[in-house]
């Protein structure tokens, strides 16, 4: 399994591809099918398991004709490493701070 942390972004977008095609093997879905419950054309979902690159509509409309949505719910979510993070997380940043130069 590729190490994300490690990996360019090329990497990690082939092995969400992967992923998702291992999915719809899965679920016995051929491309044409799982194409037609996202709303897309089968060459956007064999664009999409041969390159990963597609937009993001695109991919997540595969994931929601996966059903998979839920499994992102998690992804990108802020953790604290302290207290303190959490207390600050209460308080809500609604932009970045300046940079001084």
């Amino acid at each position: 399994m590729l190490h994300f942390g490690l990996a360019t972004t090329d990497e990690v977008a082939s092995e969400l591809a992967s992923r998702l095609r291992a999915h719809r093997l899965a679920q016995n879905l051929v491309q044409t099918e799982l194409a037609a419950r996202a709303g897309i054309s089968r060459k956007t979902l064999t664009t999409l398991e041969q390159s990963g690159k597609v937009s993001l509509d695109v991919f997540l409309r595969i994931v929601s004709a996966l059903g998979l949505t839920e499994s992102m719910s998690t992804l990108f979510e802020l953790k604290h490493k302290s207290i303190r993070e959490m207390e600050l997380a209460d308080q809500r940043r609604q932009r970045a701070s300046r940079k001084h130069t």
